[in-house]
């Protein structure tokens, strides 16, 4: 065995650094914090290039007193506390006194500060973890932390950090709840020099959400409120059009600290579903007030977990404020729209109620209505496109040169399957044909995505993508996050037959869409399509991204349960043959099942 040694200060210090500063989001969120136990209601955060070449937090706090100023950057130096007992009753936002000594061992750092009781202010430079200057300077009161050149000495944990948008995100994300769970203090974030959010602190939490989330998230969310014996939970849920297919627009606040819990965030979900069955996670913006000493908050590094001392009283608290409040918001509905139903509002109502009681017996049928023939499933021109397409290409007549291309290709490429004879349709979902004593089954939705899925990305490898220009441009209210992932895919989605343009603060408009798309909720896969990219990360490739998002773009294939005519089946079935692999979707899943003669003939025992 090797010999003990202690290990000198200053790479204790950035070992220590590596569970409190991981990336830059984790040194804007220990600084802001720093503002909030300040009693700061003003905090502005400037970021550059995602926070690796500056992070500035600028608040308007109390302010450090100027004999404490070195003190700050010692290892577990702080206000917070000041012996073990403390850690069961903590009221602040930090309490190890580790950040800043973390943040400066792997930095350079400017920190200047002012307290009422002084005309005058103090600045502090320290670099590496040594203080280099320490000097009187004139000062509003408050803190300003500059950090400059995070990693510039552990060039390995540099080369971990994300892409500059990717990084910035994580910090955009931590700040809007923040700011929505504090609603008394006014945020500004600045990237690169462009505002990116902006709050008010006029301690409204709707406001806060409005600011953070967009007007659609105020207009629709459920207030709950809930008091028990030791904790408090009350805070807003948003109905089903709020839900998503992913949690990042779910926040738990314990005693205003932000926090992951899964029992929490069961017990809304479970509440959310006994009312609204969709397959998707709620918004929810969420406070529990406890005693203190009823949790634990130092089980993690970096405090984003907590331990209760009764979770399933936490539980039932939850599962009950919000279940009682999403009951009575849909009783409040379904009231008011009986109301509404029950007596005509205007005299061309009333005529049109005296004309039906006034008919004979005999006539009183239901209207006919104009149904959407089922033909249209194929058509090649959605109701909501206008007849203008784009290509990028300069043939005079793109589209048509592409159908003609296309054609010719299909005629002499090997057919993957045979001439099936089309015999019906069995429960609106499979499509059957027989061929050579065998039969056939074909799944209608699988068949038709794999044939669009193939059709797109073969449009982007020749990048022959047409776009289709909508009537109405759609405006799409993005988070800071969705933003930053956007920004960082840019030319993907030019690629892929968008048109977006940039309308104000973390806003866009789409105006065309790609061709194959059909008739999406373009809002829904447009959102869809930056989740999916979330999870892939900036390290995926190019190719990776494209097939991701031809997968999603399929939801325009014909569903189950779609009744099809005989000439859309066979339509169905004659493209289905031409393609690449027919064979299977492109979620995997089999396209077809045959099953010959001799199989069905033992099955009713005509053979043995």
């Amino acid at each position: 065995m090797k010999r003990i040694n202690i290990l000198d200060e200053n790479t204790a210090n950035k070992i220590a650094a590596g569970e409190v500063v991981d990336r830059p989001f984790s040194v804007v969120k220990e600084l802001v914090e720093n503002s909030i136990d300040s009693n700061a209601t003003s905090i502005t955060i400037e970021i550059e290039e995602g926070g690796e070449k500056l992070i500035k937090v600028i608040d308007n706090g109390t302010g450090i007193f100027p004999e404490d100023i070195e003190k700050a950057f010692l290892p577990h130096a702080t206000s917070k506390i000041s012996d073990i007992e403390d850690i069961y009753r903590i009221q602040t936002m930090g309490f190890r006194g580790e950040a800043l000594a973390s943040i400066a061992s792997v930095s350079k750092v400017d920190m200047k500060s002012r307290t009422g009781d002084f005309d005058f202010g103090k600045n502090v430079t320290v670099e590496a973890g040594s203080i280099e200057k320490v000097e009187d300077v004139g000062a509003n009161i408050g803190t300003t932390v500059v950090v400059r050149e995070l990693f510039f000495n552990v060039p390995a944990r540099k080369k971990f950090l994300k892409s500059m948008s990717r990084e910035y995100s994580y910090i955009s994300d931590i700040i809007a709840r923040m700011a929505v769970a504090n609603p008394e203090v006014a945020f500004k974030l600045i990237h690169n020099g462009k505002t990116t959010l902006t709050t008010y602190g006029t301690g409204d939490i709707v406001d806060a959400i409005r600011s953070v989330y967009g007007k659609s998230a105020a207009d629709n969310l459920i207030k709950f409120e809930e008091h028990g014996d030791v904790a408090s939970v009350y805070g807003f849920i948003g109905n089903a059009e709020l839900a998503k297919g992913n949690r990042n627009s779910q926040s738990i606040f314990v005693n205003k600290r932000y926090i992951k819990n899964r029992t929490i965030t069961a017990a809304v979900e479970n509440a959310f579903k006994s009312f609204i069955t969709i397959n998707k996670h709620p918004f929810f913006v969420l406070f529990v007030n406890i005693y203190p000493e009823f949790i634990d908050v130092n089980v993690h590094p970096t405090k984003s977990e907590i331990k209760f001392k009764d979770e399933r009283e936490i539980y039932k608290l939850v599962f009950g404020s919000v279940h009682k409040a999403l009951r009575e918001s849909l009783m409040d509905t379904f009231m008011a729209e009986e109301d509404q139903a029950s007596a005509p509002e205007t005299a061309a109502e009333v005529q049109a109620v005296t004309e039906i009681v006034q008919l004979p017996m005999d006539l009183k049928k239901p209207a006919a209505y104009p149904s959407i023939r089922s033909e249209e499933i194929f058509r090649e021109k959605p109701e909501f496109a206008v007849p203008q397409y784009r290509v990028r290409e300069t043939d005079p007549a793109p589209s048509i040169a592409i159908q003609q291309k296309a054609e010719a290709e299909q005629a002499i490429s090997a057919a993957k399957l045979p001439d099936l004879r089309v015999i019906g349709q069995f429960n609106k979902t499979y499509i059957l044909g027989e061929f050579g004593g065998e039969l056939y089954l074909i799944d209608q939705h699988a068949a038709h995505e794999k044939i669009l899925f193939e059709k797109y990305t073969d449009e982007i490898r020749k990048d022959h993508v047409i776009a289709q220009l909508l009537l109405s441009p759609v405006v799409v209210e993005l988070s800071g996050e969705e933003f930053s992932i956007y920004e960082e895919n840019i030319d993907l989605f030019e690629n892929l037959g968008f048109k977006i343009e940039g309308f104000g603060q973390n806003t866009i408009c789409i105006r065309e869409v790609p061709f194959i798309l059909g008739k999406p909720d373009v809002k829904e896969f447009f959102v869809s399509v930056l989740e999916n990219l979330r999870r892939m990360g900036s390290g995926s490739t190019v190719e990776v991204k494209f097939n991701a998002i031809a997968r999603m773009a399929c939801k325009s294939a014909v569903k189950a349960r779609d009744n099809l005519s005989d000439m859309e089946m066979k339509a169905l079935v004659e493209a289905l043959k031409y393609i690449g692999d027919p064979y299977t979707c492109p979620h995997g899943r089999p396209t077809i099942i045959k099953i010959g003669l001799n199989e069905l003939e033992k099955r009713f025992k005509r053979i043995q």
